[in-house]
């Protein structure tokens, strides 16, 4: 495709917010329109970016029959990913999908599926992984210089009202379009950084339950978690941490430890650098990046990653290539949830990969 400007259309307009703006300030990119069921929704933020009444729509079908488009963000609830994403790559549009890619593994499948049938690219939102301390993080483990990693944690104390949960019709906290609560919601970013720094999952124990939210999935999870080095880590998603506290993220291994609250790098202690040279440089230039979190307000989750991959979408399609995220790296977060879920139901260690139809089983 070239420089040719890219078109840009965004369905579902809570979290799609963030993607209007990401692609109203991309290079390279045009945006077309906006899609949302909820009119009031629709015409807020299109008064908002200034977006013409002839370019939105409550009808997804009608939006999808425009030719101008060549990418769509979907972020419309996490349990109507799979057809929302399938109809844009049917209409042979390029897909990015909000996290997760979606709450079955076998919706993944078909997604990936109708992606590859499409010959179109099909990226998923980890706007995490863009972060500085993030990446200065993962660079340094797959150095080497932690040595072999012995144990972590990986640890996300939010707080959501019981009105959040009330929001929009109802549908999070709910199996049919959350496909769960806190750890599906609002801790698979964590969990993709979990599996992504340390490496793929083995097994997990778990209990969860809802606590303190009338909903029907859970506000509060604790899971030991055993990686395929032989690490061994803790994982805890809540959103009964009043009133909204840090993502925590502890990496220990061998030659070093590092430590992070909410992408801000906190420790840095590497063998090799016994006189703590490079931990204050490191301190210094990533010990105060994030500036905002969502631990209290949704509202607040920074937008920087987003912008950072919906760029990358753009410069994929020009380039013809596929995008830095893409979304067979959805599932791997998804089986590590529903392994969750699947530990905390019966009560025992569960191993990964999953039987997939055990991995569909809810409550």
């Amino acid at each position: 495709m070239s420089n040719q400007e890219v078109g840009y259309a965004v369905v579902g307009l809570g979290v799609g917010k963030s993607h209007v703006r990401g692609a109203l300030n991309a290079k390279g990119c045009g945006l077309v329109a906006i899609c949302d069921v909820d009119e009031s929704v629709l015409n807020r933020v299109g008064d908002e970016f200034n977006i013409a009444p002839e370019n939105r729509y409550t009808s997804y079908e009608l939006l999808l029959m425009r030719p101008d488009i060549d990418v769509v963000s979907v972020c419309t609830p996490s349990g109507r990913h799979r057809d929302d994403a399938i109809k844009a790559l049917e209409a042979g549009k390029h897909v990015l999908v909000e996290k997760p890619l979606e709450i079955q593994l076998d919706k993944i499948d078909d997604i990936l599926a109708a992606a590859d049938k499409a010959g179109k690219y099909i990226g998923c939102v980890f706007q995490n992984r863009l972060s500085p301390g993030n990446k200065k993080i993962k660079e340094t483990i797959d150095s080497g210089r932690l040595g072999s990693l012995i144990t972590a944690n990986f640890h996300v104390k939010w707080y959501r009202t019981d009105e959040y949960y009330a929001r929009n019709g109802g549908w999070r906290g709910t199996w049919a379009m959350d496909g769960g609560g806190a750890v599906m919601n609002q801790s698979v970013h964590t969990i993709d950084l979990m599996q992504w720094m340390m490496g793929p999952v083995k097994s997990v124990f778990a209990k969860a339950g809802a606590y303190n939210h009338d909903i029907e999935t859970e506000d509060t999870a604790v899971a030991v978690i055993q990686f395929e080095s032989g690490a061994i880590g803790t994982f805890i998603g809540t959103t009964c941490a009043y009133p909204g506290l840090e993502i925590l993220l502890q990496v220990h291994g061998t030659d070093g430890t590092v430590y992070a609250n909410n992408s801000n790098i906190e420790a840095f202690k590497l063998a090799d650098d016994p006189d703590r040279t490079e931990e204050a440089q490191v301190l210094s230039e990533f010990g105060k990046q994030e500036k905002s979190s969502g631990g209290a307000d949704p509202a607040a989750i920074s937008t920087i990653g987003h912008a950072g991959q919906i760029q990358d979408m753009i410069f994929a399609v020009q380039q013809n290539r596929p995008p830095m995220i893409q979304g067979k790296e959805g599932y791997a977060a998804v089986e590590i949830i529903l392994a969750i879920y699947e530990s905390a139901r019966l009560g025992q260690e569960v191993f990964l990969p999953l039987v997939k139809t055990a991995a569909q089983k809810r409550g």
